[in-house]
């Protein structure tokens, strides 16, 4: 057997094993099906180990997927970013792969109400089963006469060995970078539950908790963030956190803003306790189908935590500290793009994870720096056409030859959270190339020209990093952009620049900071996408408005400093105007970096950022 059948058995065997133990378990109940979401109590993107039951099961390692497995069949639902890694990870485990339009998308819904028959039943844990996709699946089943059960956990029944809880300490985000008292969140977020008419709040999402509390950990991967509830009442509130991770100091400094703490299985028993005289705010996005169930004997008002809403925009504070992040950030990546270039020149032997690890060391390096805010995706020609391809020993290309080195990473900073992606020419690279770079260039440059009124749904401005690609019939399977934490999530709601229905919450403010990040992928050749964060600020005054009152109007300011590479352009397709953006963006990086830098980097900065 070849090394390569014999990895791929040693892979897949257990895959087999376990899906396998799930349909036993259901045949034994006499059950149809299991549903494994991506998911945690917190509904989090990035896992914990002990929840990261699909990828143990499917051996798929995206970070996004639904998977099903039925008493004959199992499937694993994933949207066009994970097309061409899903079709490799499930290779010969006998799981299917089902093709979806979005990562929102439902389409396992509408598959578990067509294929399970009637008088069927399909269980999932109920524990990380979104509440609004909960009402979903049971409405299409009830339709089709099956019922769901969400009060089991077969998975602890096949997981033997399944990892415990992380046990992390939990640490304070301060002055200077914590800019607003919790005291003053919590006064917001009641002031927010009072006009609700709500009596208690419940926060389950952990970004949330960790941006009312001033709070922050490492339970979670790229993520600032620990496992936690949080309910808020009129006078006081409880953190629910497992024992040990908050030390007896930090105890008493949140008792003295009114938080105690609580061990962190008691969550439910809380909502549980709840009474007729109690009204609960919850958020139907953002809190799992069990804990919802518990809160039985209360009134239940449902809206978006506020906050969600109240963390998506950055105060004047936090802004600063973000730009003074980015400069950090600008100079990590001058530092290592000289040094590839120079590395590159002297044939050195550079892979992808060579880039990774020398990318994240030059961040590691950087004041205020934490840790990445997601794994780097650095990938070379082909690689490069997989939106969240990450490389592996064996996956690992080297990078040499002629072809687009495209490289996604971001850093955690006590000042701010960044992204950023760009792309790179190894050696010579053809005329298709630079016309594709110089498309999505365009779209980039669209988006973050625009002006529109304050409150625009955000989904309405995807189409503009769209249209230069639309032009061409060319397109992308993922959404244009999304909001940003500060020092927390990477990936942070509720706006975003997508295909996505809008809804109210999906208004853009100032203070927002979105992602605008359009792609080109030509799968097995290579992959495109130029990505800067910016900024939604009050738009200056246009005379063109002649006086009359046509209300606020926002802009973007961009965040993100780094070069963006002109040696992949095609000069013919840009517009004067285009010239002129991309110009002033290069002469603000040389601006803000210059001074942080010296020797090669600087040298480097110079070159790249010559006017075009």
């Amino acid at each position: 057997m070849r090394l390569l059948e014999f990895v791929m058995d040693t892979r897949i065997i257990p895959v087999r094993a376990r899906i396998q133990a799930v349909q036993a378990a259901l045949v034994a109940r006499g059950w149809h099906a299991l549903l494994v979401p991506s998911a945690d109590p917190h509904l989090s993107e990035y896992l914990p180990g002990r929840w990261q039951a699909r990828e143990w099961l499917s051996g798929f390692t995206g970070s996004m997927g639904t998977l099903v497995v039925t008493v004959d069949r199992a499937l694993l639902f994933a949207d066009s970013r994970y097309w061409v890694q899903a079709e490799a990870e499930l290779a010969g485990s006998g799981i299917e792969l089902e093709r979806v339009a979005t990562g929102g998308s439902t389409a396992h819904v509408d598959w578990l109400a067509a294929h399970t028959p009637r008088g069927g039943t399909v269980a999932v844990d109920g524990r990380v089963l979104a509440l609004a996709t909960a009402r979903a699946l049971r409405e299409a089943l009830e339709r089709s006469g099956a019922t769901l059960r969400s009060d089991v956990d077969l998975i602890d029944e096949v997981w033997s060995g399944r990892p415990a809880l992380p046990g992390a300490p939990v640490y304070e985000h301060v002055a200077p970078h914590a800019s607003t008292p919790r005291a003053d969140k919590l006064a917001a977020v009641r002031a927010a539950m009072r006009e609700r008419g709500a009596t208690h709040h419940f926060v389950s999402s952990v970004d949330d908790v960790a941006w009312v509390t001033n709070l922050r950990g490492s339970d979670v991967d790229y993520n600032p963030v620990f496992l936690a509830h949080l309910l808020v009442e009129s006078e006081r509130a409880t953190l629910f956190v497992d024992a040990g991770k908050v030390d007896a100091a930090l105890a008493a400094r949140l008792a003295a803003d009114g938080i105690a703490i609580a061990p962190y299985a008691g969550a439910g028993d809380a909502l549980a306790a709840l009474g007729a005289g109690d009204t609960l705010l919850v958020d139907p996005r953002r809190i799992t189908l069990g804990l919802r169930e518990r809160a039985s004997a209360c009134r239940v008002v449902e809206a978006t935590n506020p906050s969600t809403l109240a963390k998506s925009r950055k105060t004047d504070a936090e802004a600063a500290q973000v730009r003074e992040a980015m400069i950090e950030d600008g100079v990590a990546m001058c530092a290592f793009y000289a040094w590839f270039e120079q590395a590159l020149a002297r044939g050195e032997r550079i892979t992808e994870i060579t880039v990774d690890d020398k990318l994240s060391a030059e961040r590691a390096k950087r004041a205020g720096f934490v840790g990445l805010s997601f794994p780097v995706i650095a990938g070379f020609n082909a690689n490069g056409a997989m939106p969240h391809y990450r490389a592996t020993p064996a996956t690992d290309a080297a990078i040499q030859g002629n072809g687009l080195l495209l490289i996604d990473s971001g850093g955690q900073y006590l000042g701010g959270t960044t992204d950023i992606t760009r792309v790179w020419p190894v050696g010579r690279v053809g005329a298709a190339i630079r016309r594709d770079v110089t498309l999505v260039l365009r779209g980039t440059i669209a988006l973050s020209r625009a002006r529109f009124p304050r409150g625009t749904l955000s989904p309405m401005l995807d189409a503009l990093a769209r249209a230069p690609l639309w032009e061409h019939g060319l397109d992308y399977g993922h959404g244009t952009g999304h909001g940003v934490g500060y020092f927390l999530n990477v990936h942070e709601g509720p706006q975003s620049f997508s295909k996505a229905i809008p809804t109210a919450d999906m208004a853009l403010q100032p203070g927002m900071i979105t992602s605008i990040e359009p792609g080109l992928y030509r799968a097995g050749r290579w992959g495109v996408r130029i990505e800067n964060l910016v900024l939604a600020v009050p738009a200056p005054a246009d005379d063109a408005a002649d006086g009359d009152d046509f209300g606020d109007f926002l802009a973007f300011e961009t965040l993100t400093l780094c070069p963006i590479d002109t040696r992949s352009l095609e000069r013919s397709l840009l517009r004067a105007d285009e010239i002129a953006w991309l110009d002033a963006y290069h002469a603000t990086v040389r601006e803000r970096l210059e001074p942080r830098l010296a020797g090669d980097a600087r040298d480097w900065l110079l070159a790249r950022t010559q006017p075009l």
